[in-house]
């Protein structure tokens, strides 16, 4: 390491400051000051010269942590990115969005405060667009042989980019209007710049990867017609249906799906014309008093967007215990902490309601007006009501944020045939091959609903057995990631 001693010598943790509260709910841009290279040098330079480097473990992608904080230290930008590309594609997209698991197993994390690992991650990428260092990267030669990959989000991306770079001929399929997925319509501006998605997509075509959006494979394209026109299919399609809570009043008007509220946002600023007379998206939290259910990330989002948008008031429901401050006995290092934290839409106002159970909504004229809501407490592993913890909150919108139960079965999936897990994924074996020949998954239409650093890794793993099924053999590198993880 540039300084073996630079962990003793800098002990704090220094991240980029958030601009003021007041100031960034006038806009939807990035909530993030500029951070210095100093500062983050000096903060590289705490990485240890550990003998075994846990952040590796931590990173489903393997990302080289130690390799790159070095570089950095020692002002060596380019090589930095050549070491981050390595094992990612898109860094600019976990740097701003991981929850970054290789922190949680930084082996300084053990007595103090562990290394910015991720915001290392997201300054190297930023310096090499800048600096124009981001280039196509072309194939040598072309097989002649044409994947087709359904779905734009981080998985469907990664195995899109690394079979084109392997000479493949790759069509991407997008059912919604543009293309990235979750990562377009369900992440707020706030949280990542759609620039960014947008600058990635132009190297992407560069390279000879076709984008087709607005086409619904299985409905606009039929199954049938996928495996004749394609040598092989990835399915990279996600994890779309939301939980749903279906209690008395379920039915009333003013009762979403994140998914349903967070994408007419994203809509706003991406210059679409969905306003109303009023100025407003089909749904809006302007002066309305708003309830998550959800204490997620994604619950966050809709608190984030709730607050740019005038909520009268926001409260965000969470069925579990509030978390401890620091890590519990059965949560210890090097394991993800599972700690208390206040995201910058928290930071923003609302309030954060933990264990807490919605029993009913209540409604007048057909439209959701309040509901009706009870304490719980964990008893021998399951929720039980806290009796006389009753009460009832107004609320006119009512937001689920509760997570996602699998992809989407009718149309694509059930025309194709591909098998299903007991938890509703599509099956797979360890070559992320389905029981149907030639057709692939990868992502959380695979694994489960799971974090974006998941997504890519399978998508570069699952590109690489395509290959391979193609051709005989692959060069492409492929993280070790385990297929099975989340079918049991």
């Amino acid at each position: 390491m540039g300084d073996p001693s630079g962990f003793m010598k800098h002990t704090s943790r220094e991240l980029p400051q958030r601009r003021p509260v007041p100031l960034r709910l006038m806009d939807w841009k990035e909530v993030y000051e500029d951070f210095d290279d100093a500062t983050l040098q000096r903060q590289a330079s705490r990485c240890m010269d550990c003998g075994i480097p846990f952040c590796h473990n931590g990173c489903p992608l393997g990302n080289l942590i130690p390799e790159w904080n070095d570089l950095v230290y020692k002002d060596r930008w380019r090589e930095a990115i050549d070491r981050l590309h390595a094992t990612n594609n898109f860094p600019e997209f976990t740097g701003r969005l991981c929850p970054a698991p290789c922190e949680g197993s930084c082996v300084l994390g053990i007595n103090q405060d562990p290394v910015t690992i991720k915001q290392v991650e997201v300054e190297i990428i930023d310096h090499a667009f800048d600096e124009g260092w981001v280039q196509p990267v072309y194939p040598t030669g072309l097989t002649g042989k044409k994947v087709a990959v359904i779905g734009s989000g981080p998985a469907g991306l990664a195995a899109a980019q690394q079979l084109t770079r392997a000479g493949h001929t790759v069509t991407v399929f997008e059912r919604a209007d543009r293309i990235g997925g979750l990562m377009r319509y369900g992440i707020p501006e706030f949280k990542m710049e759609k620039r960014h998605i947008d600058r990635r997509l132009a190297q992407m075509e560069a390279e000879g990867t076709v984008f087709r959006a607005g086409v619904n494979a299985g409905v606009d394209i039929s199954a049938a017609q996928l495996r004749a026109d394609f040598d092989a299919i990835v399915l990279a399609n996600g994890s779309t249906v939301g939980r749903d809570l279906p209690i008395p009043g379920r039915e009333l008007d003013g009762i979403h799906q994140a998914m349903e509220f967070l994408p007419w946002a994203n809509r706003v600023q991406q210059g679409d014309d969905v306003l109303d007379e009023s100025g407003q998206p089909p749904i809006t939290a302007k002066g309305k008093k708003v309830v998550i259910i959800g204490g997620g990330d994604t619950g966050a989002d809709c608190l984030g967007t709730s607050h740019r948008q005038g909520a009268e008031s926001v409260h965000q429901f969470e069925i579990m215990a509030q978390p401890p401050e620091l890590r519990g006995v059965n949560n210890p290092w090097p394991t993800y902490p599972m700690i208390y934290r206040v995201s910058s839409a928290h930071e923003e106002g609302g309030e954060r309601v933990y264990s807490v159970n919605t029993e009913q909504f209540v409604g007048k004229d057909g439209k959701v007006t309040a509901l009706e809501a009870h304490e719980v407490q964990m008893v021998d592993g399951r929720f039980e009501k806290v009796e006389g913890s009753e009460f009832t909150l107004e609320a006119d919108l009512v937001l689920f944020a509760m997570g996602f139960i699998g992809p989407e079965k009718a149309g694509l999936l059930d025309g194709l045939g591909v098998e299903y897990t007991d938890r509703g994924n599509v099956a797979r074996t360890d070559d992320w091959a389905t029981n149907v020949p030639g057709v692939f998954v990868a992502g959380d239409a695979g694994r489960g609903q799971s974090l974006i650093v998941w997504a890519i890794a399978e998508g570069r793993a699952a590109a690489a057995a395509v290959d391979k099924f193609l051709e005989g053999h692959s060069a492409l590198p492929a993280p070790i990631v385990p297929t099975m993880v989340a079918q049991r």
